[in-house]
Order: C-alpha cells, then structure tokens, then sequence
C-alpha cells in the first residue's frame, strides 16, 4: 500500500515545477559548465554527446540577434536597480551536504551568444541571474536569485510581512539570513502566500518556524481556496507530470552553454525540503483592504489565472503593486509544458486590465518573479504589453478557429505584432506564442480538432512501423532524414525519425540522428523550457533514463492532504484487469477524526464517502490519520499496513491483503522519446 500511495501522491505541482526535489545533481552542475562556457565551440560533441550547432543553426541565432534590440540596457538597469547586498559564490546545502543551489553554476553566462544558445534567451538568463537583496522602494524589499521565485520582505509598523518564501526550506533560509543580515532582526508579523504553486510556499517554516508562528501568532494571508489548490494540484496525474517536468525544467541536464541555461522565468527550482503552513485568513473579492501590523493593502483576488488560487495587491502608502504571478518579465503560459489545466488566458488579461484601472497611481510593479519595473508612464506600457499579449493571443486563436483553422494551424500561423512582439517582457522565454495558442485552442475546444482522421488515429509505435514501410523501409528514412538533416529542416527532420525511433528502437543510428536534431531545435529555443525539453529529448536517446529529478510529496505536505484526496489518488492507481469482476465494500474508522470513510470496489471503479459504516462491508479498518500518513509517506510497507499493531481489521485480513494487491506500483521513469 505504501508504494501504491506514494506513487500516487507525488507531487503534481511541486514535481512539475520542481523536478528538482531530489537532492541528486544534474549531470555537470558546478563544474565550469562542462568545458562548454561562452563562444567557443568544440568541434564536435562534447562529453555529453551533445553535438555543434550546425551552420544552420549559427545563421538562424545570428539572425535573431539581428532583429531584436539586444544591446538595450533599461532591463539589466532595472535588475540591478536598489542592490543591496549579494554573495557572488553562494552555495546552499541540504541535509547530508547535498548541493542544492549554487550559484557560481551559471558563471559561464556572460559575454556575447555562444552559437548553441538563442541570444534572446542568452539576454534573458543572464539577467535571471542577477541576485541579492534589492530595495524595491522606501520599506520594500526583494531577496531575488536564491529560488526561481523571488521572496518580498515589506516593513510593518512593528516587524516584517513577507511575500512568498521560495520553494525550499534550504534556500529560503539562507534568503531569511541575508535579509536579516542587511534589515535587522525585528520579528515577523505576517507571510503572503500570492498563490498555490509551491515556490510561493514551500520554504515557510524557514521563515516562519512553528514555535515562533504560535508564540507571536502570526497571521498567514493566501486567495480563498489555496489550501486545496496548494495540495492537491494535479496529485492524482502527479506520476507522470512529475517524468514530464524532468524534461521542462531539464532536471537531469548539466549546466552549460551547450546543456541548461535557463527557465526563462529564473535561473531554475529549487531543490531541498518542503513544508506547508496552512493559511489564517483568505482573500475572497476585489478590492478587498487588509490591515497588516500597521500596514494598509489592497487585495485583488484573481482565481484562474496563472494559479488556481491567486492575488495580487496594492500598498497605497508606498504607491506599489504586487503583481504576484499575474505579469513577469516573460510570456507565461497558458499551458505548461509538464501538462496541467489549461489556464484562462480572457481572464488573465482582464485581471491585469482590473488591476490598472484600480491602481492608477502606482510607481513600481514588483512581482513574485524577476525583476520590477519603476515609474508610472513605463508601468502603463509594460502592463498594457503583458495585458494584450495574452488578450492577443486569444482573441486571434478564436477567430482563426471560427475560420476553421486547427491548433496546430493556428500555432503555425499566429504572431505577436511588432508593437508586442518587440518588448522584451512579452518575448516567449518561458511560454510561447505557439504553445499558448494551442491552450486557447484546448481550452475551448478540446484534443479533437475535427478532422476524422484524427479521432481514432494509430498509436505511436503501430503509427511508425507504417509510416516507415510506406517511404520505403528504416534506411530511406534514415536517409531522408538526414538530408532534411543537412539542409536544416529540423522539424520535418523530427518527424521522420520520430517515427522511425518508435517503429525500429534498437535502431541506433536513428537515434543518435534525432538527437542530433533535438540539439539544433533545443539550441535555436527561445525559450529556456522548449531548450529543456529538445535537450533532455537528446539526452535520453543517448543515455536512456535518467533517475535525476524524479521526487516524491514531501511528509510536511503530505500532511496537508485531506483524506479524501488521499483516497481519490488511491483510486487513480486501481489496476482495472486485476479488479474486474470484484465487489468489495471497506469502512475505515479513523479514530483520531471520529470520521468514517466507505471504499466500494465495483465495475474495476473505486469510489469512497464520509458517512456511517457500512454494516455488511467485507472488513472495518481502524487507524489513524498519522498512520496513513506515514504509509504515503513511504514509511511502511504493505505488510505492516495489513499486521500493523497500530491498525485494527475487524473481518478478513486476506482480504484486505488482496483488495490492496489491485492497485499499481508506478515508479514514474518511463522513457518519453522511446517506446
């Protein structure tokens, strides 16, 4: 059982956006960058196998850096702006030494583009790799660059509010330490969750430890419906968002010119140890004004934005807005490469148009990401960007849809006008112009484009075997592919061997070719998550799997999981071969809940309730929330579960043995460009 709901249970956010949980190293972290810094390029591949940019490839990035303002300097002015204090060699390490951030790690970006990186996305990280701690304003701060997120410190009448604390108990720890170091030890009156996604919360006890959070009784603000969305985003898909975001967050990628650069919306998560701390009071309207240890705020709530669960707010006295994750430095995402709820871009872009009509008068944005942006007239330009990017985005997708065009065409068709696409804060860095397209296109229509060919289409391995008999057999594939190769349509390159991988696996030469191919397109990305995604696409075709990544549901939020969601992943894991034909009814009692849950196994579906037991049910359970917890936590086994002194089993304990034999082991490493 232990496996079961440990499988179940890993984290569907904290995964995703972490892949990173583990404490194991990418491959060439904190190496010099794997020999591959700046513009030089070795000839061929390096110790990676990662292969040269192609003559191809140099043109493109040339081209690009041609026709982008690369050499502005307002964004680097701005990330700079207010530095206080930094540690230009800062290395953070979690339990048993392991190595968890560093910063020195991406020393290698500076300088000019090399060719294996797009300059846009060059720019880009070298400007997610300022960090320290900055004023933002007069009683603002931000300790930025120790996380992906940033962590916002606001000086209350008596102590400290602080905004968001990071992924991990490790890295804000040592943000708390510089802030503490530069600010002063005066205590912590309040946190502000901005929304659900873990490296908005994950590092709270570091920053608020439990005994101080009683003794001073401090008051946690989070949007109405955080709690539910913090624990259970995604947990029952949680196995294999978890695989998915390894490649977005390219978690078993070395750093290098040739390897991991950048998110595109931070140097990258952080790994360490998470917690949780249930909010004290939510935010449920707009405006909705709060009153934190002197402190007057403005809420805005905005649900169903970048985050199920989100706010942004205003501080009237110091003239600023707190976009939280509603406006970046970047194009967000509609849709997340490691697969989520499609996000509601109409509402998106209303939220920020609500927030510039309710706060006119603002003279900075600070966010939970990047960096700010000062003065009222660069405010308006840069939030009307952000706002119609994603209005943009939407409006044209629908008309290019009502002309019956299909997500794909779409994608392939839509661009930002130059108005938009020009401002570096509404490039694709880590959404996409393309991507976000097909979300739209998702969120209103669904997979079926309309096209019957594609209702009922092949899978991918029989799909390939008749595509590569149809051209002629695995050596003209080969064949064509590598001239589609050699002439630079990589895409079309993809495709073929795409195919070909899936239909012939043992087919080395086709996978050493696609991921060559992946190595131009993951080089010409603009954005640091299709680089991620291109390059660990190569990397598993030359290395097999990579365990690096891959991480389970911290206990500390484990804790937070009401049981129903415990169950409801439980039944996501019901192997439905082993299970047909079987009815069985369980009650389990917890004591510690005086509450009552029925399971009823029937038609391979495993549903459950709270109510009274259920006298004819095949067995009656009796245990402890801390004794399920501890079984999804990995804790215990399947055997202490059934003979456990802790569980009482009134009925058949067989039973009970074979009921949980039904359900799945999955270890969530399963190949991806393979079958």
């Amino acid at each position: 059982m232990a496996s079961e709901i440990r499988a179940a249970l890993a984290l569907g956010f904290c995964i995703s956006l972490l892949a990173a949980c583990g404490e194991s190293q990418p491959a060439g972290e904190g190496d010099a960058a794997a020999a591959e810094s700046g513009a030089a390029e070795s000839p061929d591949a390096d110790r990676f196998g990662f292969t040269r940019p192609s003559d191809s490839t140099s043109r493109a990035q040339r081209a690009t850096a041609k026709s982008l303002p690369l050499a502005d300097a307002q964004s680097f002015e701005d990330a700079r702006r207010g530095l206080v204090a930094s540690e230009p060699k800062l290395r953070i390490k979690g339990p048993g030494g392991a190595l968890i951030w560093e910063t020195q790690a991406y020393d290698f970006v500076k300088g000019e583009a090399p060719p294996a990186v797009n300059p846009s996305l060059w720019r880009q990280a070298q400007l997610n790799g300022l960090h320290g701690l900055f004023q933002v304003a007069e009683g603002i701060w931000q300790v930025r660059g120790y996380d992906i997120s940033n962590m916002s410190w606001i000086r209350g009448k008596t102590g400290w509010i602080v905004v968001d604390p990071l992924t991990s108990q490790e890295t804000a720890a040592a943000a708390v330490a510089l802030a503490r170091k530069q600010l002063g030890n005066d205590p912590i009156r309040a946190v502000i969750y901005t929304h659900s996604h873990v490296d908005h919360f994950g590092g709270i006890l570091a920053v608020l430890p439990a005994e101080e959070a009683a003794r001073q009784k401090v008051r946690i603000v989070a949007p109405k419906g955080f709690l539910a969305e913090a624990t259970s985003e995604n947990v029952m898909a949680g196995v294999a968002m978890g695989r998915r975001a390894t490649y977005q967050f390219g978690a078993s990628l070395p750093r290098g010119a040739r390897g991991y650069v950048d998110t595109g919306l931070g140097k990258a998560p952080a790994r360490g140890s998470m917690r949780l701390r249930p909010p004290t009071e939510h935010i449920e309207r707009t405006p909705q004004p709060l009153e934190l240890d002197g402190v007057r705020f403005v809420f805005q709530y905005a649900p169903d934005s970048e985050a199920p669960a989100e706010l942004s707010f205003y501080l009237p006295a110091h003239k600023a807005w707190c976009g939280a994750e509603l406006v970046s430095q970047t194009l967000h995402n509609l849709y997340t490469l490691r697969g989520a709820k499609v996000r509601d871009a109409h509402k998106w872009s209303g939220y920020i148009d609500e927030a510039m009509r309710l706060f006119p008068d603002a003279e900075v944005v600070f966010n939970s990401h990047q960096w700010p942006v000062w003065g009222k007239q660069r405010i308006r330009s840069y939030l009307k960007g952000q706002r119609d990017s994603y209005r943009f985005i939407h409006d044209q997708t629908l008309r290019l849809a009502n002309q019956g065009l299909t997500a794909r065409e779409i994608a392939e068709r839509i661009e930002l006008p130059d108005s938009l696409a020009k401002s570096f804060a509404n490039r694709g860095y880590y959404g996409s112009v393309k991507q976000n397209a097909k979300a739209v296109y998702q969120f209103y229509f669904g997979w079926y484009d309309g096209n019957p060919a594609n209702l009922d289409p092949l899978p991918p391995e029989a799909l390939g075997a008749k595509y590569v008999a149809a051209l002629g057999g695995a050596a003209a594939v080969r064949e064509q592919a590598r001239a589609a190769y050699d002439a630079g349509e990589y895409r079309w390159a993809a495709s073929l061997l795409d195919h070909l991988v899936f239909a012939e696996p043992k087919d080395g030469e086709a996978k050493d070719l696609l991921a060559k191919v992946y190595d131009q397109l993951g080089y010409r990305a603009e954005s640091g998550v299709w680089r991620s995604v291109y390059l660990s696409g190569a990397q598993e075709l030359r290395h097999g799997l990579a365990a690096d990544g891959i991480a389970r549901l911290g206990e500390g939020l484990l804790r937070s999981l009401p049981v129903d969601q415990l169950f409801s992943a439980m039944a996501t894991r019901l192997d439905a071969s082993k299970a047909a034909g079987r009815h069985v009814v369980l009650n389990f009692v917890f004591s510690d809940l005086k509450k009552t849950w029925v399971l009823e196994l029937e038609n391979s579906v495993l549903h459950h309730w709270r109510r009274d037991a259920e006298p004819k049910a095949a067995a009656t359970v009796t245990l402890t929330r801390e004794f399920l917890l501890r079984l999804a936590g990995g804790q215990a086994a399947l055997k202490e579960l059934i003979f456990s002194k802790d569980l009482e089993v009134e009925g058949s304990r067989s039973d009970l043995l074979a009921f949980f034999s039904l359900f799945e082991r999955p270890d969530g490493l399963f190949p991806i460009v393979t079958p």
